[in-house]
């Protein structure tokens, strides 16, 4: 793999930590803020929802610029995002700072993925994807905690401030090592983009990224609780619980780069069931610890085993013009997906059966997934377009 493909990598990194390491900071934010963990949790949605919105807008906005300016604008927005956050002075602040800072998130992986595929093999566009999106899983396995202990021991504003490090870092990286080239990120028409969305079998790749992410982020968004008051572990045996899950993160990643470079249809089809499977199995697996453990690092595993092949999937369907919207509005849709997740199983928690039953509730959406990828392909063999076979 080239090296541009790595600079890709790093700023897939600083953008995984800051958009998760506020988990771990809620209830500094909140003392510090004076507001409750519930209103702390709004930063986790706010961010979700500016990703949902600049994926799209920045995309078009940014369609007849180069790749490589767009990606160093963008990193720019998230240097300047998380140094807002450092400095804010009040809650709505912060707030505001970030949802700047998710502002580049989807325009970033999308035109990121673009740029990743025309740096390899046709042959190897899915495991590159794969490994700009690692930069993702190393940030859960490493940024994450780190940025969190550095905010314990001395404040959540050096957090961000750290992370706004990172993303200088990530900024000249992208500099140095990613190639320049003139050509717009897109077709200059954003009504042809427009057009290339909303086809039918586009509109249905995006929901079923939206429906499969949201079975993964039921779950996840409650696995600390999850662990101590099902499985009986301490609070302290979380972090490192959450490290296997950080470890099934980079071993799906990679998994479901090489599956999807020898079939995307049926490496899509294929991570979907079996993440419905995983959550299935923790609904009886998380009464024992062991099961638990392992349990955790599986739902990692096969999360993220779906992250590549959905890409490439819906990057098939655009068909060339609106690829960088395509891109950019399917990790608007994995954002989408988090915060429907987190919303279903808060409701299964407070209003339904209760938190025993999240994962089997949380194992419908990538069932209903696999339901809208079935009439995806049935819409596509109806109109005679080629897609990815198995």
């Amino acid at each position: 793999m080239p090296l541009a493909l790595y600079a890709l990598t790093a700023g897939a990194f600083g953008i995984g930590v800051t958009e998760f390491v506020i988990m771990g900071l809620l209830l500094e934010v909140g003392a510090d803020f004076g507001v409750s963990i519930a209103t702390a949790g709004l930063l986790i949605s706010g961010y979700a929802l500016g990703v949902v919105v600049g994926a799209p807008v920045l995309t078009v906005l940014t369609a007849r610029w180069p790749r490589k300016t767009v990606l160093l604008a963008l990193m720019v927005v998230f240097i300047a995002g998380n140094a807002a956050c450092a400095l804010a002075p009040g809650y709505g602040f912060l707030m505001a700072a970030r949802v700047l800072t998710a502002l580049a998130h989807g325009t970033f992986f999308g035109v990121g993925s673009v740029v990743a595929t025309g740096l390899v093999s046709p042959d190897r566009k899915a495991s590159a994807i794969a490994v700009m999106f690692t930069g993702l899983t190393v940030a859960n396995i490493l940024g994450v905690p780190l940025g969190t202990w550095i905010g314990q021991q001395f404040g959540w504003r050096a957090t961000f401030a750290a992370v706004t490090l990172v993303g200088l870092a990530a900024f000249a990286v992208i500099a140095l090592f990613v190639p320049r080239d003139d050509r717009p990120t897109d077709a200059e028409d954003w009504r042809a983009d427009l057009a290339a969305i909303l086809r039918v079998p586009v509109l249905l790749g995006l929901l079923t990224t939206v429906l499969g992410y949201a079975g993964v982020f039921a779950v996840f968004t409650y696995i600390a609780p999850m662990l101590t008051r099902i499985s009986g572990f301490s609070e302290a045996a979380v972090s490192p619980i959450l490290l296997v899950f950080g470890g099934g993160l980079v071993v799906g990643n990679l998994v479901g780069g090489r599956l999807g470079d020898r079939g995307v249809l049926a490496a899509v089809f294929g991570t979907l069931i079996a993440l419905a499977l995983v959550l299935a199995a923790m609904t009886l697996g998380l009464g024992s610890p062991i099961a638990a453990v392992l349990l955790t690092g599986l739902l990692g595993a096969a999360g993220f085993a779906t992250v590549a092949p959905l890409q490439m999937w819906v990057l098939s369907k655009a068909e060339g013009a609106g690829q960088n919207l395509a891109s950019s509005l399917n990790i608007a849709a994995f954002n989408l997906g988090n915060a429907i997740g987190a919303w279903a199983g808060g409701e299964v928690i407070d209003h339904g059966p209760g938190l025993a039953f999240v994962p089997l509730v949380a194992a419908l959406f990538p069932v209903a997934a696999v339901v809208v990828a079935l009439m995806a392909v049935t819409v596509s063999r109806r109109s005679t377009q080629v897609y990815p076979s198995t």
